[in-house]
């Protein structure tokens, strides 16, 4: 309903003749401030001001009166410097938040438009840290938005199995087996410790590598199982070198011109590429015939495009800015649009214990794993926080915060609205109290505020995958809870003397706590009835 009113709007505007014949631009709607008593403001008159070539203000004074005809909008009215401030009718408000459509018709079965989203892809030679857990949370909150409404998207973590990581491992773990330190190059973590400990007495030298990263794979499968993360597909790069797809992603950039010998190894040539300049040419096989990591890259990403995936979203450590533009230049020169490759760079997390910020250091192999920040936390909690800020902004995470069972939480604040909806529901139940078909009208003041934040809820998911960020679906939950607890404080919701009003309000309740289990759910967070 919410689509089609902007759909009503556009109409309106475009066809009217005081318009006519200017190409106007869409109708954006957004909540009005608090201030103005209005439920929508739009900035369409300033928008369209240079093309119509009349004031800001004029041109919303006239479509003010043009959208006061538009069926649910009761009252319409302009202000300085040029907003368009909308009242909704009681009727359109009730409707709307009872819809419980979410997917975009307009996409037609899948959007036409397969969608890949890799995400984590960390090296497998260690369990899963901090900042693994952000990108987690954020790749796999991205999947279910772009499921729910209607787009075909699948998850996918990439495994580097191949290269010379196994040999640096298996010296690390020999060393650890023989009670040694490892090399100064190798990896230094407790974790081969104990890894040292379950190592097979039979296991042969030669297959320490194998083996060591054949467990540590598990154990980041583990990981994201107990975060509630489940990929479409793990995809190994050893795959890659073992179908030859290494190679033929070579022949095509030699084909296409992007691929040049030099001091006996094949290079990358986009420093000439206009439409996508990489800062320098960078070697793809070296001169003993070893493809590099970027070479198996630009393979995967070919792979990806191959299997009939058009949009191709790559999350990323904030250590990988340097990777964005050699990336976009190897998407150009396999002949791929610049635009069907979506980098997202998530930045680093700082945790904060007791007040001060825990030291990690990744080398020295003294860090926090995602799973003991699990363990203390809960699982709800991380994926709540992580999805609470956009991911270009560093974020400092509170464990304390975290732990607290109390509205400083902003978890434990949404979570504890559905548990206390449920709760009233029980007592309804023991008085044979049902919700009722619709809700009555005149509503409150909170009752209508209330309402209409149902109504953002699409809206709301939209702008997710807009910017690729699942921080408004956070903010959109807490604002919610906060209008229910005003909405629960002021209007009684179980009176015995009034049954009509008690199972409007019910519905009312029923339908707010349908949006915070299914935004919850998105966000890969549980929605508890008891608390």
């Amino acid at each position: 309903m919410f689509e089609q009113l902007k759909k009503e709007i556009d109409l309106k505007l475009s066809s009217a003749p005081v318009f006519e014949g200017a190409q106007l631009p869409a109708a954006e709607l957004s909540p009005a401030p608090e201030h103005t008593g209005a439920d929508l403001s739009l900035n369409w008159a300033m928008a369209a001001a240079k093309t119509l070539r009349k004031s800001p203000m004029e041109i919303a004074k006239q479509a003010a009166v043009l959208l006061r005809e538009v069926n649910g909008i009761e009252d319409a009215s302009a202000a300085a410097p040029g907003f368009i401030n909308i009242k909704l009718e009681e009727g359109f408000i009730i409707a709307a938040a009872k819809d419980r459509r979410i997917k975009d018709n307009s996409l037609g079965y899948g959007g036409q438009n397969k969608i890949l989203i890799e995400f984590v892809s960390a090296n497998p030679t260690g369990p899963l840290h901090v900042a693994s857990g952000r990108g987690a949370a954020l790749g796999d909150s991205l999947v279910r938005i772009h499921r729910a409404l209607g787009y075909l998207c699948d998850s996918e973590y990439y495994v580097n199995d191949a290269g010379n990581q196994a040999q640096l491992l298996a010296q690390s773990l020999k060393a650890r087996i023989e009670g040694k330190e490892p090399p100064e190059n190798g990896y230094h973590g407790s974790y081969l410790i104990e890894m040292a400990k379950k190592a097979p007495k039979d296991l042969k030298e030669e297959d320490y590598g194998r083996w060591a990263m054949e467990y540590l794979i598990k154990t980041q499968q583990d990981d994201m199982e107990a975060f509630r993360v489940q990929f479409t597909r793990w995809f190994r790069e050893s795959e890659l070198h073992q179908e030859g797809a290494v190679q033929a992603a070579l022949k095509d950039l030699e084909k296409n011109g992007y691929a040049y010998e030099k001091e006996g190894a094949v290079w990358f040539g986009s420093t000439q590429d206009k439409e996508a300049k990489d800062d320098k040419d960078r070697v793809l096989v070296r001169a003993d015939g070893r493809p590099t990591y970027f070479m198996a890259d630009i393979a995967y990403h070919k792979n990806k495009y191959d299997r009939g995936y058009g949009t191709l979203v790559d999350i990323l450590g904030a250590d990988h800015h340097g990777y964005v533009p050699r990336m976009k230049a190897a998407v150009h020169a396999l002949g791929k649009e610049e635009k069907s490759f979506v980098p997202i760079i998530h930045q680093l997390v700082h945790l904060l214990e007791n007040g001060e910020q825990v030291k990690m250091s990744k080398r020295a192999g003294k860090f926090i794993t995602l799973r003991e920040l699990v363990d203390e936390v809960g699982a709800d909690a991380c994926r709540f926080f992580f999805a609470s800020r956009t991911p270009n902004a560093q974020m400092t995470f509170d464990i304390e915060l975290a732990k607290k069972q109390s509205n400083e939480n902003p978890v434990y604040y949404v979570q504890y609205v559905h548990a206390r909806i449920h709760s009233i529901f029980a007592a309804a139940a023991e008085k044979g109290l049902e919700p009722a078909a619709d809700i009555l009208t005149p509503l409150t003041p909170q009752e209508r505020a209330l309402l209409l934040k149902l109504v953002w809820f699409k809206p709301v998911l939209q702008n997710c995958l807009r910017d690729m960020s699942p921080h408004h679906l956070t903010t959109y939950l807490m604002e919610l809870a906060g209008l229910f607890h005003s909405f629960y404080d002021t209007c009684r919701v179980i009176d015995e003397n009034n049954l009509p009003l008690t199972r409007s309000r019910l519905l009312i309740c029923q339908r707010v706590a349908e949006r915070i289990k299914k935004g919850l759910e998105f966000l890969g967070v549980s929605a508890p009835e008891k608390m």
